[in-house]
């Protein structure tokens, strides 16, 4: 009889840094009910694949899970899948560590079930051309990608019907396709189009091959899947259909088709991620002018034609997008690169682990999903890279550079970093004589792990949001058509910065600039320092202190004329105090008196924007309204403090010359898979002194931060 083979594919997977509740919904929702409505029908077969995340959480706390699919398992009912342990990009680190941690997670899968893995999920499906080296000495056989893949390649829809092997240096990998329709069919649509669909891939031979794989978080999490999948009873509706037509559709795993036959052939795949990804990695004029364009395809009823001539960006380019990633992903192969040279690494297995959590790709792009928006996963990102490099830096400290000036964000410009034992303090002479990194070493975080007010592509759509929790007639809808506001209003918080929001940010403003003002960029910049380029004028190294000159000689515009001013910032950076004392000195060049408002601007993240154990303080003790995401000023304060109770973080930034402090919240709009959201990123500080200046003022500001 004519049959057709049929790979059923689950990931399971949540990012290193998710709160304990999301862990627990996701289990509730969609981890737990999945499989036992698997259970319940024995004939029906798939492979699954858990990140190492999941599985340490799910031991912890609900081991019974992993007894339940050792017993399924046990019934040959799950091919059980490897994968990069953390869950990285594969491509985007170093080789060491692809091998260290797809070998950890294999490994891992042989302890918990007894199995030997031979496949792997790759994450996010990003695939490039040299990958099959790295998962051939990581023992891997096969894995899985999109369709889209093969269809760049060159491939017709009707000839991945099967699987390939593609190589690299003579090293091969077996791939699989993903069927794009069957990513849309399951679970949205009723089970009996999956049949129909599964009908056009029947021969005689039986040797056709069609691969569904994705998310299991659809199955569940997803907005209106659990309803849909189980109170409705989709899933058991689905597995029933398959078990109806077992006599026709053959349920196989990936390792059994390798067994059964032979590739279709060989094929090398361009660099490519799912489509959705591509799109999401353009630029912003890019990226709507790539949407605009599929929309005239499908109009034109051209895309079935052209679609596959039709693509999206390279996903790397997220770090091009979006600078916050690479400041991550450099200092995550800093710190790599470092390890690496280690010659003996006995007793460092902590900070191996550190370093592979500190890899986890979700903060590393942005999408439908929160990802580099959510700011608790890019601070589990930083706070295992700076436990690696605490726990390396006690056997080793060498591998800290005390003063180092080279290109560690690989932009073609230096960088100055200083790193201590407890603190690490990185700076951008081109980029205002910021300091865009501060990584307090006692609470394991980067103070600076901030985000700039930036359009992305899809802002536009918010104006057509549907508010969350009005009616939805559309059913379980694609999480990708679904266009949702969380709160009403959000348009207004569409503000946008022209330069990254970190610290010492020096600003000439005019006298009548407020808060208010400055928080919707309603101000003109007098100065030509915030994106100025600063030079290096001088440093000294001693045995306490490590101390440089950063110097510009910019131009200040007021009442038309041009007027030449100097500034100079000198950083004094204690060895063994978490403390940056900072002098300023401005010097009028012209001959004019300048008179001018300078601010000084700073930003903090630290997580929680309304929350009561985070807050701000001065010498009179807490602010009447003193949640971080305030606005407001200070004017009978030399200082201002921040405390965050739960990461035991005390921050105090204080000047005799302070005329007043003003404080901001930072909050982006970004997508989520909830749909629109706001999302308290930092906090503002500005220090602000009035001036009438002839020649030179002098000025100092304390930089400090203790732990409690």
């Amino acid at each position: 009889m004519a049959k057709v083979k049929f790979v059923f594919g689950i990931h399971n997977h949540q990012p290193i840094g998710n709160f304990d509740f999301v862990f627990e919904d996701a289990y509730q929702k969609s981890y737990l009910p999945f499989l036992k409505i698997l259970e319940k029908h024995p004939k029906i077969r798939i492979s699954i694949h858990f990140t190492g995340i999941l599985l340490d959480w799910l031991e912890i706390h609900h081991p019974e899970l992993l007894q339940l699919v050792k017993k399924l398992r046990d019934n040959n009912q799950l091919e059980i899948m490897s994968g990069g342990y953390y869950e990285p990009i594969i491509s985007v680190i170093p080789m060491q560590d692809r091998i260290g941690q797809i070998q950890k997670l294999t490994n891992r899968v042989k302890d918990l079930f007894d199995y030997d893995a031979s496949g792997m999920w790759l994450a996010e499906r990003v695939w490039e051309p040299t990958l099959p080296t790295a998962l051939k000495a990581a023992g891997i056989k096969y894995t899985v990608v999109d369709d889209t893949h093969f269809k760049y390649a060159g491939l017709k829809p009707e000839e991945l019907d099967g699987y390939f092997v593609s190589e690299d240096l003579g090293n091969t990998v077996f791939v699989f396709p993903i069927s794009k329709n069957l990513r849309y069919t399951i679970p949205f649509q009723d089970p009996q189009e999956t049949i129909k669909l599964l009908k056009n891939y029947v021969s005689e031979t039986g040797d056709k091959v069609i691969v569904f794989a994705d998310d299991g978080e659809k199955f569940g999490v997803w907005p209106d899947t659990y309803k849909h999948v189980y109170e409705n009873g989709w899933l058991d509706s689905f597995f029933t259909a398959l078990e109806n037509n077992l006599d026709w559709i053959e349920m196989v795993t990936f390792d059994e088709v390798i067994e059964q036959l032979k590739p279709k052939s060989n094929i090398y795949l361009p660099t490519a991620s799912y489509a959705e990804m591509m799109h999401w990695s353009l630029f912003k004029d890019t990226f709507k002018a790539f949407e605009k364009f599929e929309h005239y395809l499908q109009d034109q009823n051209m895309y079935d034609d052209v679609g596959l001539f039709v693509r999206g960006g390279f996903w790397r380019n997220f770090m091009s997008k979006y600078p916050e990633i690479n400041i991550m992903h450099k200092k995550m192969l800093r710190i790599s690169d470092k390890m690496a040279q280690l010659k003996d690494t006995k007793g460092l297995e902590t900070a191996f682990d550190a370093l592979y959590a500190g890899q986890c790709n979700c903060p590393y792009w942005h999408g439908v999903f929160g990802g580099l928006y959510l700011s608790h996963l890019r601070h589990a990102i930083f706070s295992n890279l700076i436990h690696a490099e605490k726990v390396v830096s006690k056997k080793y400290p060498e591998i800290l550079s005390e003063f180092e000036i080279s290109d560690f964000d690989r932009d073609g410009r230096d960088e100055i970093l200083v790193e201590t034992k407890v603190h690490d303090a990185y700076f951008k002479p081109y980029a205002g004589g910021s300091m865009f990194e501060y990584d307090f070493k006692a609470s394991e975080k980067n103070l600076l792990d901030t985000m700039t007010r930036r359009e992305e592509g899809y802002h536009e759509k918010l104006h057509h949001a549907q508010i969350a929790g009005e009616q939805n007639n559309s059913g379980a809808a694609s999480i990708h058509d679904l266009v949702i506001a969380k709160e009403p209003g959000l348009e207004k918080y569409l503000i946008y910065d022209k330069y990254e929001r970190k610290s010492f940010v020096d600003h000439f403003l005019d006298f009548d600039i407020t808060p208010e003002k400055f928080h919707r960029n309603d101000y003109t910049e007098r100065g030509d320092f915030v994106n100025g380029v600063y030079t290096l004028e001088n440093k000294s190294i001693s045995k306490e202190h490590i101390t440089f000159t950063l110097q510009k000689d910019g131009t200040l515009h007021l009442d038309d004329n041009k007027n030449p001013v100097r500034l100079k910032k000198t950083f004094k950076i204690s060895r063994a105090k978490e403390l940056i004392e900072t002098e300023y000195e401005i010097v009028n060049l012209s001959a004019e008196e300048l008179n001018f408002r300078f601010a000084i601007e700073f930003n903090f993240g630290l997580q929680a924007g309304h929350a009561d154990d985070r807050y701000y303080y001065t010498d009179k003790g807490r602010l009447e309204n003193s949640f971080l995401d305030s606005m407001g000023i200070v004017n009978d304060s030399e200082f201002i403090g921040m405390k965050d109770e739960y990461m035991k973080i005390d921050i105090q930034l204080g000047s005799s010359e302070v005329g007043s402090i003003w404080r901001i919240p930072v909050e982006t709009i970004s997508l989520s898979e909830a749909g629109f959201e706001r999302v308290y990123q930092s906090s503002c500080i500005l220090l602000i002194k009035d001036f009438k200046l002839k020649d030179k003022v002098s000025f100092k500001i304390d930089h400090k931060v203790d732990s409690f």
